[in-house]
């Protein structure tokens, strides 16, 4: 039997069925051709050079045997695996749960393949304190793994200290190396310094890999395998799509005809890109999407060191809940998004449609059709009433969810990213504009050598009672 596999369908954006205004022709198809083709040998040379290591994460057996050992050693004993990270350290980590994992997961035991999953990408104190509730008397059967490569954001060390003193007076402080597991630098940084002082067993932050693209690195992979998900599929898929996204014909290789189709459109007028997933498990791999996107390719100046402003806004929308919601904008609002469908062709479970009551015989035409046929009914109906209005449309098509889609997918979109990243001629991998924001988190909490701009901030955020109204 042949293996499932992910296509990128790219029709509903060319000319002949949206019309020239707003559709790519043949013409700017060859141009964008011209112009990708010697990208994609760009960064293929950037592989070879070390120089993108996200792109041989698939291929690290040394990552893959660790992440299998660790979870043989902790898991017979574990109930419940927290995930203290934020950022890439968080969303990769929900996109695999909830794409290949069950909905009932965590309340279900025969549903559940691992330890419930719990996974902590903010620091609302409501949210933690109810969980901590919660937690009481089953800390002795749970896991921590925190995640920071250099262990000084504020968000996690946070939560890091609060658990560790949790469990070191619920348990005392020799338990601590038996419930943590570190996941950070190999080498230095917070982190490491205190997973080495209190031996916690680690997990290595790979170098050269941002948070958004380390998803099939030990970030990602040990929530996952600890949980039931096939990692070797995983990253089998991810494989597979390497070899897809690294031939140099523009026409078959779908990271480069994805990056040239979100690069024309951002140049001509449509600066927004919507994802568009049409099924609840694939809703948070859109949300590790946005960060991909907006972090990578947001950036105020050019390699040449030009001020740009550049970015395209990535947006969440889910089927078929907003289509009751956003459509309304997407069809008649203005014309200034590029849609991105995904579609999985073949769902796990068959639910037929029951008989409508006599009383309502306008509901009959929905007696003994799937669930699933409704689904994907929708997803066409919706692209058709998009395209009657002349606005683009991709479809990310699915054969069925499993680690080996969900792995090319994910390969798909990160090379996609670095793909658009050299035609916008922008860092592709920096995010200089974080740093203020984390810096001004130390100041105000009273970091010492912040201390000059703690007083800038309050200057200018000081409420003034003259504007409360």
């Amino acid at each position: 039997m042949s293996q499932s596999r992910i296509q990128l369908y790219y029709k509903n954006v060319t000319a002949d069925v949206i019309g020239k205004e707003h559709g790519i022709t043949a013409e700017q198809f060859s141009r964008l051709a011209d112009e990708t083709t010697p990208v994609i040998e760009k960064i293929n040379k950037q592989r070879t050079a070390g120089k993108t290591p996200y792109r041989d994460l698939p291929y690290n057996t040394s990552n893959v045997q660790q992440v299998k050992e660790l979870t043989s050693d902790l898991q017979e004993n574990c109930e419940n695996l927290v995930i203290l990270g934020i950022g890439g350290s968080a969303l990769g980590n929900i996109a695999l749960q909830t794409a290949l994992n069950p909905f009932m997961y965590n309340l279900h035991k025969t549903q559940r393949s691992g330890p419930r999953l719990f996974v902590f990408d903010n620091i609302d104190p409501d949210q933690l304190s109810s969980f901590i509730e919660w937690l009481d008397d089953k800390i002795e059967n749970t896991i921590f793994n925190v995640i920071s490569k250099s262990g000084k954001t504020a968000e996690t060390a946070a939560q890091f200290l609060i658990f560790k003193k949790i469990l070191s007076d619920r348990l005392g402080p020799d338990a601590l190396q038996n419930h943590i597991v570190a996941t950070t630098d190999s080498k230095q940084g917070t982190l490491r310094k205190i997973a080495d002082q209190f031996n916690f067993p680690s997990l290595e932050v790979p170098d050269g890999v941002g948070g958004r693209f380390s998803i099939l690195s030990p970030v990602g992979l040990f929530g996952a395998s600890f949980c039931g998900i096939d990692i070797d599929l995983l990253l089998n898929g991810a494989r597979d799509m390497d070899k897809k996204v690294s031939t140099e014909d523009f026409f078959k290789n779908p990271a480069a005809i994805n990056a040239a189709v979100n690069y024309h459109y951002y140049n001509n007028g449509k600066n927004i890109s919507v994802m568009f997933p049409y099924s609840c498990a694939l809703k948070d791999l859109a949300d590790w999407y946005r960060q991909l996107w907006a972090e990578s390719l947001g950036k105020a100046n050019d390699l040449n060191g030009n001020k740009v402003h550049l970015g395209p806004t990535p947006v969440k929308a889910i089927g078929t809940t907003d289509q009751h919601s956003q459509v309304q904008l997407y069809r008649e609002g203005p014309n200034n998004k590029l849609f991105t469908f995904l579609q999985n062709k073949n769902f796990n479970n068959k639910l037929k449609i029951a008989p409508a009551p006599q009383c309502a015989p306008e509901l009959n035409y929905l007696q003994g059709n799937d669930l699933a046929d409704l689904f994907n009914v929708e997803k066409t109906a919706t692209e058709f009433a998009l395209i009657k209005d002349k606005r683009p449309c991709l479809t990310v098509l699915f054969d069925k969810l499993d680690p080996y889609t969900v792995g090319q997918f994910i390969y798909l979109y990160e090379v996609t990213t670095s793909i658009a990243g050299e035609l916008f001629n922008i860092d592709t991998y920096s995010q200089p504009a974080v740093e203020l924001g984390k810096k001004a988190t130390f100041a105000l909490m009273g970091k010492e050598e912040y201390k000059n701009l703690a007083n800038e901030i309050k200057h200018l955020t000081e409420l003034d009672n003259n504007f409360l109204v």
